[in-house]
């Protein structure tokens, strides 16, 4: 599984002190943070996903369900196709299967029949001698919006203080 993990680090002595007061509350707030950050990181990450008309990998990419293990609150976003890694990081040269690129030739490049099966051909053998690029969607997206979602974050934790300071336990 491919996944994006953006670790938001607050200073830990204020954000200790408000899980101590009121731990349900700073995971509320934690929980809606991170879920709209998360989402937003997908948006992002799923605009760079490259495609080849049929947005298999675009569409399987998806903001993971708010994981709340004790006191940490963790968003991923992921795909669950095994081909996104390689897309992600590129590949090295190795002979792929050529009906995916047929399919392929015949959305982007508008081929059909021995022609569509020939150029596809041709592209199984450059990626057999030179391998692929990275994509680098996930690492783009999440550097694209990390400062986005340094505030998200930050404001949770804001609006987690601000409860507990008007008297919410």
């Amino acid at each position: 599984m491919s996944e994006a993990d953006v670790s938001v680090r607050i200073e830990a002595a204020g954000l200790s002190r408000l899980m101590d007061v009121a731990p349900a509350i700073v995971v509320e707030e934690l929980t809606a943070g991170v879920t709209e950050a998360t989402m937003l990181a997908e948006r992002e990450i799923r605009e760079r996903t490259p495609t080849s008309g049929a947005g298999t990998l675009r569409d399987s990419i998806g903001a993971m369900p708010v994981e709340i293990s004790g006191e940490a609150v963790r968003g991923e976003v992921a795909t669950s196709l095994a081909y996104a890694a390689p897309v992600e990081t590129g590949s090295r040269p190795h002979f792929p299967p050529v009906e995916p690129l047929v399919d392929w030739v015949e959305r982007r490049l508008g081929l059909s029949g021995p022609a569509a099966r020939g150029a596809a051909w041709a592209i199984a053998r450059k990626i057999a001698a030179r391998g692929t690029e990275g994509a680098f969607m996930f690492r783009d997206g999440l550097a694209a919006v990390e400062q986005q979602v340094i505030a998200i974050v930050s404001g949770a934790v804001a609006r987690a203080a601000a409860r507990i300071s008007a008297g919410e336990r």
